[in-house]
């Protein structure tokens, strides 16, 4: 749905299509009530032009979310695996029950298509910023997996262009829209906690740091089989070897992911920051406190954010404590809260993992309003697990000027901000 077809309201529809037709009598054997909305059905000229690029784990979830509402039509899957890609077109297809679901290897081929008004991006970590910012580029609005990118400069880059070409950017940190979550934040950023004075966000595992293993040469499967030079995307070359695309092998590869602390960190240490009211800030001051790599780090205002294992509550927990209480939630749903009269706050239904989340980014993509997790709030988020990452591979503290966004008189941990991309792509 471009932007002239957004301005077709109905009576305008009618009229043009009456008019080809050779007037109103040709109506009733032209136009189906489904083409006008009718019947609950939604009508063409409301509904979004959606494409699928990364058909993995995450994009088969995501994308089910997005084929669940009537005002998307996904028209194209985009993939460097080959079973990944005809996967991701099969499942399509069967949702419309038709074949009319074009399947690419190349992001820029669905990219250029005019008909296709939003993306879904879940391709490995590795690509998340290069494709958010090729297809802001291409005019298109995104709901992007996280964490949104492997180094600082690369999330910079993409919040910025967002502004640039007043793009829709949803970044897929989906518990700012899970009941629990929402209701804990909203009581530390209500004050009903008191001054707030540490928060704690939970890692995947409990060590930290990345490596970046080399592996030796296998032979280069066919491109339609995997397009190896795809998957890589910007990252340096590298022979092929077919542990690299391992989702378990990549996770914790320096080159291609942020390892346990971005991991989580995308989610646990973001709720941290939203329910401090930080989306445009991070701390100040970084390190270990222990041999697992756990961060201690501090924001100008004293707050602390806890960078740990050992919270509560099934997966991606948080910790959220005041001078007056505290509450504790995670991914089962469940919480504890002190004072226990904080309990007569609790107003929130459910909706994980991605329902509502998606549900509200298609919202956003009709009225332009910004969404409830943008590329600013998930920039700053995501800075802060790779400070802290920075951190541990130095083994020492250091200090972050969230304004300038650099390690003042710090060359050593500045090298880390940013990494070289790989022709053609640039950030």
């Amino acid at each position: 749905m471009n932007q002239e077809t957004r301005k077709l309201n109905r009576r305008r529809f009618l009229k043009t299509t009456l008019a080809a037709a050779g007037g109103a009598a040709a109506l009733p054997a032209i136009i189906p009530s489904s083409a006008l909305g009718a019947d609950g059905a939604t009508a063409p000229s409301d509904r979004i032009g959606m494409g699928t690029i990364g058909y993995g784990g995450r994009g088969r979830s995501d994308m089910g979310a997005f084929l669940n509402n009537a005002d998307v039509q996904m028209l194209a899957v985009c993939d460097v695996k080959g079973r990944s890609r005809q996967a991701g077109k099969g499942a399509v297809d069967s949702r419309y029950k038709n074949k009319d679901c074009k399947a690419y290897i190349d992001i820029r081929e669905l990219l250029a298509r005019k008909d296709i008004d939003a993306v879904l991006i879940a391709t490995g970590d590795n690509n998340h910023s290069m494709v958010a910012i090729e297809a802001a580029r291409a005019g298109k609005d995104m709901y992007c997996e996280k964490p949104m990118s492997v180094t600082i400069a690369e999330s910079r880059a993409v919040s910025d262009t967002m502004k640039r070409f007043s793009r829709i950017f949803q970044c897929g940190t989906q518990r700012r829209s899970v009941g629990n979550f929402v209701w804990a934040a909203n009581l530390a950023r209500s004050g009903k906690l008191g001054e707030m004075k540490a928060v704690h966000a939970e890692k995947h595992r409990s060590d930290s740091g990345v490596y970046f293993t080399v592996l030796p040469t296998e032979p280069e499967p066919a491109r339609e089989v995997m397009d190896w030079n795809g998957w890589l995307g910007p990252a340096m070359w590298r022979p092929y070897n077919s542990k690299y695309h391992a989702r378990q092998f990549w996770l914790a590869h320096g080159d291609f992911s942020g390892g346990s602390i971005c991991e989580w960190g995308s989610h646990t240490v973001d709720i941290c920051q939203w329910a401090l009211d930080a989306d445009d800030t991070s701390p100040i001051h970084y390190e270990t406190t222990n041999n697992r790599g756990d961060i201690q780090a501090t924001y100008a205002s004293g707050v602390k954010l806890i960078i740990r294992k050992g919270l509560r509550f099934g997966s991606c927990p948080v910790r959220l404590e005041g001078s007056e209480g505290w509450v504790e939630t995670g991914d089962s749903g469940q919480f504890e809260v002190y004072p226990k009269s904080l309990m007569a706050e609790r107003r929130f239904k459910g909706g994980y993992p991605q329902n509502n989340h998606v549900r509200e980014f298609l919202n956003c993509v009709k009225s332009r309003k910004q969404p409830v997790a943008p590329a600013e709030g998930a920039h700053r988020s995501i800075s802060a697990c790779h400070v802290s990452n920075i951190c541990v591979r130095l083994g020492r503290p250091v200090k972050w000027d969230p304004v300038k966004e650099e390690f003042p008189d710090d060359p050593e941990a500045n090298r880390l901000v940013s990494r070289a991309y790989r022709h053609p792509w640039r950030l």
